[in-house]
């Protein structure tokens, strides 16, 4: 997973998969969702970054990770749901 803040062109992408998107879908003014060949999410951009958080301070970043209580990876039938 990689995050780039990019100022200059006021954006926000999170790259989840490195694997090449082959279709884009704005799910909502100024988000977009890139999708891959197997339509699973490999990124996220945010534009009008500065406008959607006035307040972002872009050279400080925490990382968290929630805990977990998963023994195991989802199982298919988990994963059709999305």
């Amino acid at each position: 997973m990689k995050l780039k803040i990019d100022n200059e062109a006021d954006a926000l992408y999170l790259t989840l998969d490195e694997s090449d998107a082959v279709e884009s879908e704005e799910v909502s003014p100024g988000i977009i969702v890139d999708y891959n060949a197997d339509n699973h999410v490999v990124g996220i951009e945010m534009l009008y970054l500065s406008k959607r958080t006035p307040k972002l301070d872009t050279g400080r970043l925490l990382f968290e990770m929630a805990p977990t209580s998963r023994s195991s990876e989802p199982d298919e039938a988990e994963l059709s749901k999305f």
